[in-house]
């Protein structure tokens, strides 16, 4: 395994510190962790859709730490990676059009050989070639 790509909502749980980064550090033990464009693209929805105020500058200052981590690239090969995903889900009789955001995160752990840690395991559980790791949150 080449590392660890953490959905969204792990990247939440620990800003709202249900989690810590200890917890965090067990699971992922010394392998890389990895941020996604995605999640920066989930995570500055979420703050445009703040009200102006302490809460909005709280989850801004969240997305700016959450950045500093190392990313990884989406690239010609995740986009081949997605489109192969989407087309096997959509083959299988699941509709893959309300997942676009969860596909690009499971193509691209796939394409670099990541793991995938998520707090909603049900949102790829029936993506192929995924590794996918559930952490419960508190």
């Amino acid at each position: 395994m080449a590392g660890w790509l953490i959905d969204t909502s792990i990247w939440i749980a620990v800003e709202r510190g249900r989690i810590s980064a200890a917890d965090l550090h067990a699971v992922t033990r010394q392998e890389p962790v990895y941020l996604s464009p995605i999640n920066v693209a989930e995570l500055q929805f979420g703050v445009e859709m703040l009200r102006a105020g302490a809460v909005k500058q709280r989850a801004a200052a969240a997305l700016r730490r959450v950045r500093r981590k190392p990313q990884l690239r989406i690239t010609v090969e995740t986009a081949e990676v997605f489109g192969s995903l989407a087309a096997a889900l959509k083959r299988s009789g699941r509709d893959a059009a309300h997942r676009i955001n969860d596909l690009w995160l499971a193509a691209q752990a796939i394409q670099r050989d990541c793991a995938l840690l998520t707090s909603n395991p049900k949102d790829f559980k029936d993506i192929p070639r995924l590794k996918v790791i559930a952490l419960r949150l508190a």
